[in-house]
């Protein structure tokens, strides 16, 4: 997660649902329970603000793991450690929704949407993301054992496309025998089709464009001589090249 709360770590990840947001319990010590987290994680979310890392600690169990959006692994006293408070310039706050909970025994889960707004000198930035924290009720005291973030997919801002370069960017691309793409203009708009399915390409920059909800860019590669000589797929910052092949 970004985490616009603890710039520039990313320790949001375990943030639970405000006082007031629906629950799932079975009954009504499973109610019990979630309220009482909710409680508890709220101690950890505003000790964030001042980078008061004491909550931080007692909730968090010493063998938890913790797996943010990045793909980072962090054990408690690496969690712990990245925990500051926030740079001055810095405001934000996170809302917690879509919330869903299982208490079995001395095991509970919480599963939550969260978005996040962040005001950075007066410019405010939003991210959503999806947090899941089991806790684990140890010598009748609870403590979160395991937590993992994903940030949902947002498209980027749509930019000004150059028409005057489609001509460049028309035609078919081959990845294997009988594996093609074709890329058409209609007056101002690209398009790219494959196996009858037709999608706009929408313009980050001139030269850089996406489709919408879908993760990753379109861009054109240039020959020596500059002509485009192949489209690349990149995805995840990997490379999947299209030859042109007329």
């Amino acid at each position: 997660m970004k985490r616009l709360l603890i710039a520039p770590t990313a320790l949001m990840a375990s943030l639970l649902v405000p006082l007031g947001s629906s629950v799932h319990a079975d009954d009504s010590t499973d109610a019990a329970v979630v309220a009482q987290l909710i409680r508890q994680t709220q101690e950890l979310y505003d000790a964030l603000v001042f980078g008061n890392k004491e909550p931080w600690k007692k909730y968090y169990a010493d063998d938890c793991v913790f797996a943010d959006e990045k793909g980072r692994l962090l054990d408690k006293a690496q969690l712990v450690a990245d925990i500051a408070p926030l740079p001055a310039g810095y405001s934000g706050a996170i809302k917690i929704e879509n919330v869903q909970s299982r208490v079995v025994g001395d095991t509970a889960i919480l599963s939550y949407d969260a978005n996040e707004t962040e005001t950075i000198f007066g410019q405010e930035l939003r991210a959503r993301y999806h947090t899941t924290d089991t806790w684990l009720r140890r010598n009748n005291s609870w403590q979160i054992i395991a937590s993992q973030t994903h940030r949902y997919y947002e498209d980027p801002a749509i930019g000004q496309a150059d028409p005057k370069k489609f001509a460049q960017f028309i035609g078919t691309y081959e990845l294997a025998p009988g594996q093609t793409r074709i890329v058409s203009a209609e007056g101002e708009k690209l398009f790219i089709e494959r196996n009858g399915k037709k999608e706009r390409l929408f313009p980050e920059t001139s030269e850089l464009f996406f489709r919408k909800n879908i993760e990753g860019r379109i861009l054109f590669h240039y020959d020596v001589n500059r002509a485009v000589d192949s489209l690349i797929d990149r995805r995840n910052n990997e490379d999947v090249v299209w030859k042109k092949a007329k």
